[in-house]
């Protein structure tokens, strides 16, 4: 999204006409879900994707007709047989795409403010009123940018939003997928996640590679130079060498931090997770077999660690998909990442209990 703004104020600044077009509502089966974006410009060219095929043919079709117009609409398509893939497929869903002119650098200013919301990281919602459609198949839309803070800083259209608007905003922190209420679309723009690599071996690096991939910020742990440098984690915002004692005893982590610990033995395993177990971060998983998980389990019981610290700790790592090499270690371990992080749980044919509810240890504490 922040490189399709980039093109959208290199356009205008650029005296080129544009149309900003997003998907913001889907029903059934649709090749794109809401928040895609793409840019159309009066020769046709484009800049992102609706999903391909004939649909996407249709919105540049009728885009194209708008491109000089001084207001944006909400158009609906539904996937039959007319907008079917270009291989004769068809989705059968339907879709509601906004469709937005840009000429001036007057309509270019919400924009700006969402790029800069954007570039902050914070966090925001896009709020898209979706008004009774209009004869032809378009309706007009106000929209709203709100942040973290619940907070409009700024709107295209009327300035004073509709009062149920409130109603229907879920915060941004607890992490809602795009969704509609009341003929209001929301359209959620997340916290980038944070991917702490606890262990830089293969299945470290190769883990770090896939999560990039799929838009987490990878910061890299270890206590080896010569495997924690730039040339192994080249896409790394952070390379962190030292102990892990040293290392993870007063690191940062926030709700939006996803940990996993990989080293190379049990004993730095366990004293990473006794440095990060009662953090506040969203996500700590840790590789191993059940037997050397539920001993480090049950030294970390003995020594105090909360047993309710210990029960969120996703361990064994990864969805079980019988993976035996190292590639295939780390595309379960991603893909665990991604649905925690998409969904807010582990799907339930992966789900399974914790190994702490298996250990009768008791704590010191207790």
């Amino acid at each position: 999204m922040r490189n399709l703004l980039l093109e959208l104020e290199k356009a205008v600044q650029q005296n080129q006409p544009v149309c900003y077009t997003c998907l913001v509502e889907t029903r059934g089966s649709t090749p794109q879900k809401p928040g895609a974006a793409m840019l159309i410009f009066r020769d046709g060219s484009q800049i992102g994707t609706l999903g391909g095929g004939c649909v996407e043919a249709e919105v540049k079709r009728r885009a194209l007709r708008l491109i000089d117009a001084a207001a944006p609409e909400i158009m609906t398509f539904q996937l039959d047989n007319d907008y079917g893939w270009d291989d004769g497929l068809i989705c059968g869903g339907r879709m509601k795409v906004l469709v937005d002119p840009i000429t001036t650098e007057e309509d270019l200013q919400y924009f700006k403010a969402l790029q800069q919301l954007l570039a902050g990281d914070q966090g925001c919602t896009e709020a898209i009123v979706i008004k009774p459609e209009a004869e032809g198949g378009g309706s007009e839309s106000d929209r709203y940018l709100i942040d973290a803070n619940s907070k409009i800083v700024a709107w295209r259209g009327q300035q004073e939003p509709p009062a149920h608007l409130w109603n229907g905003l879920k915060p941004i922190q607890n992490r809602p997928r795009p969704y509609v209420s009341s003929n209001i679309a929301y359209l959620t723009f997340h916290q980038t996640c944070q991917l702490v690599v606890v262990g830089c071996g293969h299945i470290g690096q190769k883990v770090a590679e896939l999560a990039n991939d799929v838009g987490f910020e990878i910061i890299a742990v270890d206590d080896r130079q010569e495997f924690c440098n730039s040339e192994r984690f080249p896409t790394a915002k952070q390379l962190i060498v030292g102990s892990f004692d040293m290392a993870l005893s007063d690191f940062s982590v926030n709700r939006d931090t996803f940990i996993i610990i990989v080293t190379r033995g049990h004993n730095h395993d366990e004293e990473a997770l006794g440095h990060l177990a009662e953090s506040p971060a969203r996500y700590i998983g840790m590789i191993g077999s059940r037997r050397k998980v539920k001993l480090i389990f049950e030294d970390l019981l003995r020594s105090g660690t909360p047993r309710e610290a210990l029960a969120k700790v996703h361990a064994p790592l990864g969805f079980d998909i019988g993976s035996q090499t190292v590639p295939e270690i780390a595309l379960s371990i991603v893909a665990e990442l991604v649905a925690y992080r998409n969904l807010d749980t582990i799907p339930e044919g992966y789900q399974r209990a914790s190994l702490v509810e298996e250990i009768n240890v008791t704590n010191k504490t207790s």
